[in-house]
C-alpha cells in the first residue's frame, strides 16, 4: 500500500509504478501492468513500486501526497481524503479475496512498514504513515493495523 507523492489523479508515471491508484475523487485508476506481470520481474516488465520487494506483490496507491514533509509533518497541496482510503480499503479487500491473500502484517503491508516488518531496506519511504485529520506523522504498523482492519471489515461485509 503506498501513496504517489503525486497530484490528486494518477500520472502516466503513476500508471506505471502501480497496478491500481485511488485517485483523489475516488476513481480507481488501473496501472500500465496487471498484478500477474509481477509473478516473476525477472523479464523487467511489472510494476516496480517498492525497492527489493517487487516479485509476487500488487502495489495500490492512493494519489497523494506532493510536496508533504515528514518533520515537520506538512501535508501538502494533494493531502490523501479520506474518501479515497474507503475506496482504497474496499479495493485491497477485494484484491485479497481474488488472490486468496490473507491479511496480516506480513502480506498486506504499506510501503512504510517494509523495512521495520520484512527486514528489507527502502530509501526513507514513509507512505502510508499519516492519515487525514492526524497532526503529525504516526507509528506506520499501527497506521497499517488501522488499514488491515477496515480492509478486513470491507471483507466482512462482501466489498
Amino acid at each position: 500500500m503506498h501513496w504517489t507523492a503525486g497530484g490528486a489523479k494518477a500520472s502516466a508515471l503513476d500508471r506505471d509504478h502501480y497496478h491500481y491508484l485511488v485517485q483523489q475523487d475516488g476513481q480507481i485508476i488501473p496501472g500500465v501492468y496487471k498484478p500477474e506481470d509481477n509473478i516473476s520481474t525477472s523479464d523487467g516488465r511489472y510494476a516496480a513500486h517498492t525497492k527489493d520487494a517487487n516479485t509476487g506483490c500488487i502495489g495500490v496507491a492512493l494519489c497523494g501526497m506532493r510536496g508533504a514533509a515528514e518533520r515537520p509533518f506538512l501535508p501538502g497541496p494533494a493531502p490523501i481524503t479520506w474518501l479515497q482510503i474507503g475506496v482504497f480499503c474496499g479495493l485491497v479487500a477485494d484484491l485479497c479475496i481474488r488472490y486468496s491473500i490473507p491479511v496480516t502484517r506480513l502480506t498486506v503491508l504499506s510501503h512504510a512498514e517494509v523495512q521495520p516488518t520484512l527486514g528489507i531496506k527502502q530509501r526513507g519511504k514513509w507512505d502510508i504513515a499519516w492519515l487525514p485529520g492526524m497532526a503529525s506523522v504516526g507509528n506506520p504498523v499501527e497506521i497499517g493495523d488501522r488499514l488491515r482492519h477496515d480492509i478486513i471489515d470491507h471483507m466482512k461485509d462482501g466489498v
